[in-house]
């Protein structure tokens, strides 16, 4: 979610891919809504052909729902939907952390620090009633995360698991709230346990964190 570009040149369809898809996630564009096809073609700045495209690569991540004749919408959000997602993320970071945990060298170690140290940063500045560090925490949350899964040595696993992560982070966006200093503490904890190797310690951290992000989105009252 909100990742930054990698430096490798991108198509206009990459740009405008990736766009679509975090407007998708952050709420900007609304689970259900109908997405006009030459409204999106002016907002998006691309043809209606090349945005007919990248619809259709969205509907691979179930983020887009195409309608035959009648074009594209934003997939909804559901309990259901978010209880899959959880479950998924649950089974694919704990395997993760198992992989990377094991290989991981002091270069891992590293972006773990750099990577604890950002997020922490973030949340401290939401703790304070900083409401603008959101979007912030929104990518220090996923890079911390990557980082602790990052010497797995597996492109498949972090490619799957990111999407699954940015469609689970899609639904608290739709909450419209931190979740507080229990987030903060579990981040803390797990950053040490990560420094530890402590496999079984951080996988019983991400199982808790995953089922409090859960009851979190469903105590908003922003879920259908």
């Amino acid at each position: 979610m909100l990742k930054p570009t990698t430096g490798i040149s991108e198509t206009v369809s990459d740009i405008v891919f990736r766009k679509i898809r975090e407007d998708i996630i952050s709420g900007t564009l609304a689970p259900g809504a109908k997405i006009k096809l030459e409204q999106a073609k002016e907002r998006y700045s691309i043809s209606v052909s090349s945005l007919r495209e990248i619809l259709s690569r969205l509907t691979t991540e179930n983020l887009v729902m195409a309608e035959g004749q009648r074009g594209f919408e934003v997939s909804p959000a559901s309990r259901k939907e978010l209880a899959e997602l959880a479950d998924l993320r649950r089974v694919l970071e704990t395997h993760a952390i198992a992989l990377s945990f094991a290989a991981g060298n002091l270069e891992w170690e590293g972006r773990i620090v750099a990577a604890h140290h950002k997020l922490a940063a973030a949340e401290k500045k939401l703790l304070s009633g900083d409401a603008s560090r959101t979007v912030d925490w929104v990518r220090y949350d996923w890079e911390f995360h990557q980082a602790i899964v990052s010497a797995c040595d597996s492109a498949t696993l972090m490619t799957t698991l990111s999407s699954v992560f940015d469609r689970f982070l899609r639904y608290h966006m739709l909450a419209r709230s931190f979740r507080g200093q229990a987030v903060v503490d579990d981040h803390k904890l797990l950053f040490q346990l990560a420094l530890k190797r402590d496999i079984a310690g951080a996988q019983a951290v991400v199982v808790s964190h995953i089922q409090s992000g859960v009851d979190h989105v469903l105590k908003s009252g922003r879920l259908a």
